[in-house]
């Protein structure tokens, strides 16, 4: 085409065509050939006898994309919810894009790990089915989720690795009859990542991670999309009394737009081509979260800037109870392989 012309056409396109706003159904492709919607409800620390309710409402509202955890303790009420919305119609199962994960204790029992998400779940299969963390814990602990030592770290598994635990998970994609569509990882940082490609047979199709400008893990990001990994964001409003709500330049970009900050934090990794999970149970919250924006050069620089000055570089997982660096060397050993 005659560059004359091009730069015509780009110049009297619609900047709605050009960058179209982004929906919570907006939909991004997966190495897998399949995709992930752009939104998704998160679950995490959602209370019993909230989740259930939140759940539905959000299905009601439009969300397809639920993310699940058998840690979270909660998989029964997400069952429970999804089996009265396919019961009443309201949606397909083929229409939803249910994660799970499989947790640390459960490293050398994965396919115990997905049985019982899948009974608690209700369903037959799960669309994404991520190693919740790189760490090994003692299966045969003093807890079935958190094992301790006399001393009180924890009760890590040393005899195996999250490389062996990987290639178990890719068993499960491989087998004649899977109940996986898709692999990944969360909270992998680029050293794990580096490990576990050198021995992988299938690359992640996703790596979900904590995400925000406070903390933008942009090395992470800019791997994952080197590798074709997608990236999933968790945590995007930051920890309980995060100070991103009040941060002027997530305010000032809201107020260019015309909404609320929460809005700017939400559509921030939908620029960067990354899924993200708004956790709640309150259905005004749940709604709020749908509006979805696009953010335009200008926005992404401001907001990219803040962690120059205000970020994290480092954070403590309450789980493990260390500083976990990503999660480099928790407990001061080094996992990575």
């Amino acid at each position: 085409m005659n560059p004359s012309l091009s730069k015509f056409i780009l110049a009297h396109t619609p900047s709605s065509i050009l960058h179209p706003t982004p929906t919570m159904t907006t939909t991004i492709p997966l190495n897998t050939g399949s995709s992930i919607p752009a939104l998704g409800l998160g679950t995490w620390q959602s209370s019993p006898g909230e989740v259930k309710a939140a759940v539905i409402h959000a299905i009601e509202s439009g969300y397809r994309h639920i993310d699940c955890a058998f840690c979270y303790q909660n998989e029964d009420e997400v069952g429970e919810a999804l089996k009265e919305v396919l019961a009443r119609g309201i949606v397909k199962r083929e229409e939803l894009f249910i994660t799970s994960k499989l947790w640390c204790t459960f490293h050398t029992r994965v396919e115990e790990g997905l049985k019982k998400s899948l009974e608690l779940l209700g369903l037959e299969y799960l669309d994404l089915y991520l190693m919740h963390w790189p760490v090994p814990m003692n299966p045969k602990g003093n807890h079935p989720l958190f094992p301790k030592l006399p001393d009180g770290s924890r009760d890590l598994d040393l005899t195996t690795s999250h490389i062996q635990t990987w290639k178990n998970l890719e068993s499960l994609v491989s087998s004649p009859s899977p109940k996986v569509k898709a692999i990944g990882v969360a909270n992998y940082s680029v050293k794990y990542l580096t490990k576990l490609l050198e021995h992988a047979t299938i690359v992640p199709a996703v790596n979900q991670i904590e995400n925000h400008p406070y903390l933008p893990q942009q090395e992470v990001v800019d791997f994952c999309r080197e590798k074709g990994i997608h990236v999933t964001a968790y945590s995007p409003f930051g920890s309980t009394g995060s100070p991103m709500f009040k941060d002027e330049v997530v305010n000032e970009v809201a107020e260019k737009h015309g909404v609320k900050a929460g809005t700017v934090l939400l559509s921030y990794h939908l620029a960067r081509n990354s899924s993200v999970l708004a956790k709640s149970v309150t259905p005004s919250r749940i709604d709020e979260n749908r509006k979805l924006i696009a953010l335009d050069e200008d926005d992404m620089s401001k907001l990219e800037g803040i962690s120059k000055t205000k970020g994290l570089t480092r954070f403590v997982y309450p789980p493990f109870g260390v500083d976990c660096g990503f999660p480099d060397k928790p407990g001061g050993v080094d996992l990575s392989g």
